[in-house]
């Protein structure tokens, strides 16, 4: 099952009590509650979906927009 623009959306936005749309691509995830457990979590349920990532990845840049692009580049390369 691939991951999608939409997926990491609404799971970022379960994941700190907001609505989907409120969560645009270059707001900073921190800023909006977004803490480093929760991404935990979120590296986690992206990966049982079958997208091979890494923490690192993630925590260099806390935008949906940086985190779509290295999901993409993980799934291209499969």
């Amino acid at each position: 099952m691939a991951v999608t623009l939409e997926k990491m959306r609404a799971d970022i936005a379960e994941m700190i009590g907001e609505e989907p749309e409120a969560i645009g691509l270059e707001d900073n995830l921190m800023d909006l509650g977004l803490d480093s457990m929760r991404l935990m979590n979120l590296i986690l349920m992206w990966q049982e979906a079958g997208v091979d990532l890494e923490f690192g990845e993630f925590a260099e840049h806390f935008t949906l927009g940086a985190w779509w692009d290295a999901v993409q580049k993980r799934q291209a390369s499969k």
